[in-house]
């Protein structure tokens, strides 16, 4: 089928350039349209035309600094899947979601995903062109719908997986704002102490002379630091500590090292577990639902989790499936995994409904991981205002503590 090459306005009046595949001038001219562009001219492609749209997409990203927001791809997921339900074709359904959007990154993606299926590529190979937007998940799942023929069913799985997932990311996230809040306004009070109210009280402290405790003497070298060092010191303390943890945890020893050191931490290993489990169910049984072949749903699977000795216990299940034994028996021997959602596996490929087992289990740990959080901020709370005010209080002594032997140095 032979190429034609158009130019083309887009709706906010921009020139744009790109490839259809069609069999005719008219019904190339025809296509442009059902992109909801305004074609100017269409000619038969060359080779030149080709490198030349290549650049074009190439050029896209460079317009909008930053990525895509997963809030952006979960509204764009359930709106896609409700208007090809409705009936509307993929095409259509897309060239609707672009008409809507204001201009950002994920309407350049949709655009150039639309150009692709309207040159013959499928739906999910036009996905896999971007994956920093749509991971191994989300195209397994597209691909799995095309080929059973449910693309709008999947899409609708996977709107409501992504809607939980993001739910329990905020989750997560929403309760370390509060101790991180306070954290940092604490280290501003302190730092104002250090700078402003420190260096006054050793002025006064030099008038009087004689010798001062060691805290106070502690406290005005700290003060001294932040005055005339801390400004760039710790500023490139904190940069080079970033870079160094960023760097180390590249190698994977010490990356399996952290993660199990973090699984034994109290309170956090039990919650970084059960977050695990969650994304593991939840996961697991979105894309058995949806049809994906069940080892190639566990590799997926594995490379949402996030942590080095889970991901090792789901290579175990992978090697057990391989070699066509269960899922249960594996997950038991790693000893990483809870004992209840063992079970539950157990049960669930023992009746042939593994899928809807892995949705309970992921369900019950979603409601696990919030009552963990709840707990852990509840701890963290008393904690941070126990070591806060051991600062403070070290201060406000460290500040007073000469105060009660100015009488023995104003006699003298």
């Amino acid at each position: 089928m032979p190429k034609y090459a158009y130019r083309a306005l887009n709706k906010e009046g921009h020139e744009v350039f790109g490839i259809v595949t069609a069999e005719s001038q008219a019904l190339a001219i025809n296509d442009v349209r059902t992109l909801g562009l305004y074609p100017t001219h269409v000619r038969e492609a060359r080779k030149s035309d080709e490198r030349k749209a290549r650049k074009e997409k190439r050029g896209l990203s460079e317009l909008y600094f930053g990525g895509v927001k997963n809030k952006q791809l979960v509204i764009m997921t359930r709106q896609l899947s409700t208007l090809i339900d409705a009936g509307l074709p993929l095409l259509r359904s897309l060239n609707v979601l672009i008409a809507q959007l204001k201009p950002c990154k994920l309407r350049d993606i949709l655009r150039e995903i639309a150009s692709d299926i309207q040159s013959g590529t499928t739906f999910s190979e036009a996905l896999a062109k971007h994956p920093k937007q749509f991971d191994r998940l989300f195209v397994n799942m597209v691909r799995a719908g095309e080929v059973g023929g449910m693309l709008e069913v999947v899409l609708n799985r996977l709107s409501v997986f992504m809607e939980r997932r993001e739910a329990l990311r905020r989750k997560v996230k929403g309760a370390m704002i509060y101790p991180i809040a306070v954290v940092i306004i604490a280290c501003c009070i302190v730092a104002f102490l250090l700078t402003k109210v420190v260096p006054v009280f050793a002025e006064i402290f030099q008038e009087f002379g004689g010798e001062l405790p060691w805290p106070t003497r502690f406290l005005i070298a700290c003060g001294d630091f932040m005055v005339y060092k801390g400004i760039w010191v710790i500023p490139a303390v904190i940069g080079w500590t970033i870079i160094f943890f960023k760097l180390i945890f590249k190698v994977h020893a010490v990356r399996r090292f952290r993660d199990r050191v973090i699984l034994k931490v109290p309170l956090v290993g039990d919650l970084v577990t059960k977050v695990a489990v969650a994304r593991f169910a939840r996961t697991l049984g979105t894309l058995i639902t949806s049809g994906v072949p069940i080892l190639q749903a566990l590799k997926i699977t594995k490379e949402t989790i996030g942590n080095e000795i889970i991901q090792d216990a789901v290579d175990k299940v992978h090697d057990s499936i391989k070699e066509g034994d269960t899922i249960a028996a594996p997950l038991d021997e790693t000893k990483v995994f809870p004992a209840m959602v063992v079970n539950m596996i157990d049960v669930g490929e023992e009746t042939g409904s593994l899928d809807a087992m892995l949705m309970k289990v992921a369900d019950i740990y979603d409601a696990e991981v919030e009552v963990a959080v709840e707990a852990m901020l509840r701890l963290m709370e008393p904690a941070i205002i126990v070591l806060l005010g051991g600062v403070i209080g070290f201060i406000v002594v460290s500040l007073y503590l000469p105060i009660f032997t100015l009488g023995d140095q104003i006699n003298k």
